[in-house]
């Protein structure tokens, strides 16, 4: 019964719009540690339990509440489903993660290490080094980047289809990018697969997010921008956050270029809101030297 449900609730979910990937996997995990025990409702000890083996407070934290929604929604129907408290396994303690501004030398080191992937004269190092200096720029997301369709390449620019808010829109491309993806087109079309996908490598499919990561990281290790596994650094979002702030940065002290340039931004990144943007905004030394002599040039206005 456990399972019937969870099945009808995630194609619920589902048809709402909503992808339901990551909750359907947690969802499914936790019905069949349920089952197991020979539970046909949600019971909050048996979540508690389940959810106390997640590896870190923070997963425990997003099992609970991912279960809690199922209970919430089953109770509607029976009341024999209990609910957890959503602070059960205490509350949340969110901090953002300072992004790492890319400098152009790390990204043009970034572009040529991936340029010497092996196997050589294959398109597995073109089709990297290309991948990623299209995101620093573009500021598109990995996932969008890795959507891409052969038909997405358009005069115009790339078209970016259904992204994160269903939302599809164009992006214009420099001339030095427009370049190096057509040449890495040209190679993509001289493989020969069935497969519509721009980015695909030697096996002529489109490379998994997990794989391009372990790349990723692998390569700014090489160029010493990373440290070992276990420890933090930059991550590819980060170059979607550098495009963001370098692309502010052209905008010199006028204040109304840089309110224009703030919307036209939101639209080139894809984000629902304006003010979704300012999240990818981060101090540099560029922006606060600016921000200094605008307050300057205000307090001379008013002194004056």
């Amino acid at each position: 019964m456990l399972s019937r449900d969870m099945a009808r609730y995630v194609d619920l979910r589902r048809s709402l719009g909503f992808r339901f990937r990551v909750q359907h996997s947690f969802l499914r995990n936790f019905v069949a540690f349920a089952e197991a025990r020979g539970d046909d409702f949600v019971r909050i000890d048996r979540v508690l339990d389940w959810a106390a083996r997640a590896p870190s407070p923070a997963s425990c934290r997003i099992r609970l509440l991912t279960v809690r929604r199922f209970a919430l929604a089953m109770q509607a129907e029976d009341i024999r489903y209990e609910v957890p408290a959503a602070d059960a396994v205490g509350r949340a303690t969110f901090q953002r993660r300072s992004p790492h501004i890319y400098r152009a030398e790390e990204i043009t080191e970034l572009m040529r290490v991936a340029a010497q992937l092996k196997p050589v004269g294959s398109i597995r190092p073109l089709m990297y080094a290309t991948l990623f200096g299209l995101l620093a720029a573009t500021g598109m997301r990995i996932s969008e980047a890795l959507a891409l369709l052969l038909g997405d390449v358009t005069t115009d620019g790339l078209i970016i289809r259904n992204t994160k808010f269903r939302k599809s829109r164009l992006l214009p491309l420099h001339d030095t990018t427009r370049q190096m993806l057509d040449d890495c087109l040209s190679a993509r079309l001289r493989l020969g697969t069935l497969d519509r996908a721009l980015f695909v490598s030697t096996t002529g499919k489109a490379p998994s997010y997990s794989t391009v990561e372990s790349i990723f990281l692998k390569l700014m290790r090489t160029i010493g921008v990373r440290g070992e596994p276990s420890q933090p650094g930059p991550r590819i979002h980060d170059l979607r956050h550098t495009f963001a702030v370098r692309s502010l940065e052209q905008c010199g002290h006028d204040r109304n270029a840089v309110a224009r340039h703030i919307v036209a931004l939101s639209t080139y990144l894809g984000h629902a809101h304006v003010t979704d943007t300012y999240w990818y905004l981060h101090a540099t030394p560029t922006l606060m030297e600016r921000i200094a002599e605008a307050g300057e040039a205000l307090h001379r206005e008013y002194a004056s």
